[in-house]
């Protein structure tokens, strides 16, 4: 299956639990951590809650 790399490029601070949680989820800590992820729906869709939060790294 396919990967997907994934940069925290704001801070997390300030936002709403959920999206904190996400990122959190997703495997992220520091801003410009990047991590990969298999390339699932279900991960496209914690991508998608946080998008102003993370970028796709090619």
């Amino acid at each position: 299956m396919a990967t997907i790399k994934v940069k925290l490029v704001k801070s997390t601070i300030g936002r709403v639990q959920k999206q904190r949680k996400t990122v959190q989820a997703l495997g992220l800590r520091k801003i410009g951590q990047v991590v990969e992820k298999q390339d699932t729906p279900q991960i496209r869709g914690m991508i998608n809650i946080v998008n102003h939060l993370v970028e796709i790294v090619e």
